[in-house]
């Protein structure tokens, strides 16, 4: 099962350094030594096993926009699942910009309307910390005016900090069939492990495919009084960046990176295979529970994990 995902904005807004640090684990120092796209560059990326991502990083290039517009417009606009449109937070040809992305718009109604549309306000990490909210909320405002009734989402991201893995995770959660079904069972899950959080992310770009918080429920778990602790509202994102880091530094030692446990004073933490295509991080507080328990319901969730994730690519096709 292939979804197309189209990946587009000027030249230099920097489509292809986040596209190599998401599916290729291209650290961001390295991002520089990539060249400027030529016409479109298509990769095919396996996701969750027969999920495949058939991804054009379209270059931004006047002459290649003209032409996707123009000559290319059905084979670049066609069979769409989601298009990506990214806007250098710098850019002083806004104009242009809005330009080719309205044009494109056009080119989406026409070959695929039921395409999901998302819009990165790239390269944050250039404005102020203080100013950074303001900014993006600014461009967001500008963005959503000039896509007119085309519902969109808007991201500010960058390649330096945990923003790119959320807006990203955002994406590729609309292409995942019957996510809302794996939700459903993480929650049931986190219960039977008395988990304060549970995440579940793809095993090569560990973006975050479904979570569970103890916090999103005003249900108490069954045993025991209830405690809870405040939560970094960036903490998955974090998490994502964190974990290819580490997986980054065990390659270069030439080891292969497999599970984590942690045990803390205030939590214990236990990273590990939910199935072949899938890791998932259990956060338990409660000091009475053992790593072993953890690891021993991860084992036993696994089959119904692997059922659920075949009978959702299964609906797809």
């Amino acid at each position: 099962m292939k979804k197309k995902v189209l990946l587009m904005g000027a030249s230099g807004s920097g489509k292809t350094s986040m596209r190599s640090m998401i599916f290729s684990n291209n650290p961001a120092s390295l991002t520089s030594r990539l060249g400027a796209t030529i016409d479109v560059e298509q990769n095919h990326v396996r996701f969750l096993g027969d999920l495949i991502l058939n991804l054009w990083d379209c270059g931004g290039q006047d002459a290649f926009m003209d032409s996707y517009l123009s000559t290319q417009r059905s084979i670049i606009f066609s069979h769409v699942g989601v298009m990506i449109y990214v806007f250098d937070v710098e850019s002083r040809e806004m104009e242009k910009d809005l330009e080719y992305y309205r044009d494109c718009l056009e080119g989406l109604s026409q070959f695929s309307k039921d395409a999901n549309v998302f819009l990165l306000v790239h390269k944050i990490d250039l404005v102020r910390d203080t100013e950074r909210n303001a900014v993006v909320q600014r461009k967001a405002a500008e963005l959503e005016k000039a896509s007119s009734e085309t519902p969109v989402k808007v991201f500010g991201t960058s390649i330096y900090d945990e923003s790119l893995y959320k807006a990203w995770s955002n994406i590729v959660n609309t292409l995942i069939p019957n996510a809302r079904n794996l939700s459903k069972h993480l929650r049931i899950f986190a219960e039977a492990c008395s988990a304060t959080e549970v995440i579940l992310f793809e095993r090569t770009t560990f973006l975050v495919i479904a979570t569970s918080s103890r916090a999103d429920s005003s249900d108490a778990f069954p045993s025991g009084p209830v405690v809870f602790h405040a939560l970094d509202p960036k903490r998955y994102e974090r998490t994502s960046e964190l974990i290819k880091a580490f997986k980054q530094s065990c390659s270069r030692l030439r080891e292969e990176f497999r599970s984590l446990e942690m045990e803390l004073a205030e939590f214990t933490a236990v990273l590990d295979e939910m199935t072949k295509n899938t890791y998932v991080l259990v956060v338990v507080h409660d000091p009475v529970i053992e790593t072993a328990a953890i690891k021993m319901n991860i084992c036993m969730a696994r089959k119904k994990f692997e059922e659920l994730q075949g009978d959702s690519l299964i609906l797809e096709k």
